[in-house]
């Protein structure tokens, strides 16, 4: 049996852990590498993560932030210059201790992160204030070494982006904190129609290294909670650590003000859980490789089937379009192909229509079809697609606000985590201590102080002493 027969999918209701992981291999997204924890995205997969970059890639140097790259190896007292940061990725490291058949002197560190080698560089090329800021991005892969993985969503090697820029002053450096997560909200929102809470993440949950963390936090459909991207304000920690400063324009010592920010490939695992079913990916048109595919129906009029086709595909080149005339697949295998690969429009085309100078459009998100004429065609398509994606934004949007539940008694909070889960949103004294013993009773975190939140007078959900502000709490990934 073909690897895209819908009845070996696991119904995403009934166990979804199992669900996601058939989905990501029937459709072709991924497969386990050889090395344990790492994975290799295949063509359909990365597609998708190059639509996520190009999209990105513009608003990045739009706002003058440049690309470059760094290597992957760090030496390992660079790391240790920053005790918190190494602290923070001690556990995750991967150290090369041999090379060319000789062992190091120095080990080196595979990058987790590449703050500290960037930093390095940056202290080189810099003497004053003149030649600030600095303004890098790259796009890389990094290594966690994870003991539990997950396609997508954990894995010891993965791709993302990472931006370092350093600032003369804090004011402008904050603002491009600000600036990129706007940017990563973006993303989500209209390219990969996913909602979520933007916020500040705790004291305990920040990046290490850090003096606040920005987030975005999206409710996944278990009702646990994905970080979605993070952005740093990293204050003066790094250059001090590094002893990197700058001449002022009073000729003082300044200690550059820097952030970093970054996005990686678990938001394709967000992006399948988020929208998928049980007949597997269900793509946004904004993000899909293939927002149309034009299936051949074969039974006589074979030439004229062709050559009508190809009308269609010149009339709508401008879309992601694919023309399925494989030989040797019947016209059912290939619709459930292509529902597996989640493609938001297929267009069936037989004898009647070519007849009718009309085609067969089959929705992918709710099966739904319609007839339109050749004539009203490109229309028709322009308004499914905008439909598409706006829907599944507002599905999205709704099953997280009616998941969402202002919890002020301890006893309800466990509750909730230990069955249906979601984001709860209480009072939280800020102590340490309390959200230590909440995460080890329930296993959930803090996950953000959601932004514009106004200060409250309450009760913590823990220890009951006062506090300020509701908190988004949940289990994650």
């Amino acid at each position: 049996m073909s690897s895209f027969t819908k009845k070996y999918l696991t119904k995403k209701s009934e166990d979804l852990s199992k669900w996601y992981n058939e989905v990501i291999l029937k459709a072709q997204l991924a497969d386990y590498a050889p090395v344990r924890g790492c994975m290799v995205i295949r063509p359909y997969g990365y597609s998708l993560w190059e639509g996520i970059q190009n999209f990105m890639d513009g608003l990045i140097k739009k706002r003058g932030v440049k690309n470059a790259y760094f290597p992957i190896f760090i030496p390992e007292k660079f790391l240790n210059l920053e005790k918190e940061h190494v602290a923070g990725f001690a556990p995750h490291l991967a150290v090369v201790t041999i090379a060319g058949g000789e062992e190091l002197k120095e080990r080196l560190v595979v990058r987790p992160t590449s703050e500290t080698v960037m930093y390095a560089m940056y202290k080189q090329w810099t003497q004053s204030w003149r030649d600030l800021p600095i303004l890098i991005n790259q796009w890389n892969n990094v290594v966690r070494w994870e003991k539990r993985t997950y396609l997508f969503l954990r894995t010891s090697e993965f791709l993302w982006q990472e931006g370092h820029c350093a600032h003369a002053t804090h004011e402008e450096s904050h603002d491009l904190v600000l600036w990129a997560l706007d940017v990563y909200q973006k993303t989500y929102v209209d390219l990969l129609a996913m909602y979520g809470v933007a916020g500040i993440k705790s004291e305990a949950e920040k990046f290490a290294g850090a003096d606040r963390t920005y987030t975005y936090e999206m409710l996944m459909p278990d009702g646990k909670a994905l970080q979605g991207c993070t952005s740093h304000d990293l204050g003066q920690n790094f250059a001090k650590a590094f002893d990197w400063s700058v001449q002022d324009e009073k000729g003082e010592k300044l200690y550059p003000w820097q952030n970093s920010w970054g996005y990686s490939t678990r938001s394709i695992g967000g992006l399948v859980m988020t929208h998928s079913d049980d007949q597997g990916l269900v793509l946004p048109p904004m993000i899909a490789p293939v927002q149309i595919v034009i299936i051949p129906i074969f039974k006589n009029e074979k030439e004229k089937i062709v050559k009508y086709c190809q009308k269609l595909e010149d009339n709508l080149r401008s879309y992601r379009l694919e023309i399925d005339n494989k030989e040797g697949e019947t016209a059912g295998y290939k619709f459930n192909k292509w529902e597996v690969k989640g493609v938001p429009l297929r267009i069936e085309v037989g004898e009647k229509e070519v007849q009718k100078e009309e085609v067969t459009i089959v929705r992918r998100d709710s099966g739904s079809k319609l007839v339109v004429k050749l004539a009203n065609l490109k229309n028709e398509i322009s308004s499914l697609l905008n439909e598409i994606q706006q829907e599944a934004f507002l599905r999205h949007k709704k099953f997280t606000e009616e998941n969402t539940h202002e919890v002020n008694a301890y006893e309800e909070f466990k509750e909730i985590m230990q069955t249906k889960r979601g984001f709860l949103k209480s009072f939280w004294c800020e102590n340490v201590l309390c959200e230590k013993k909440i995460k080890d009773e329930t296993k959930a975190t803090t996950r953000c102080l959601p932004l514009g939140t106004k200060k409250e007078e309450g009760k913590c959900v823990y220890c009951g002493n006062e506090a300020r502000h509701r908190w988004l709490f949940a289990q994650s990934y």
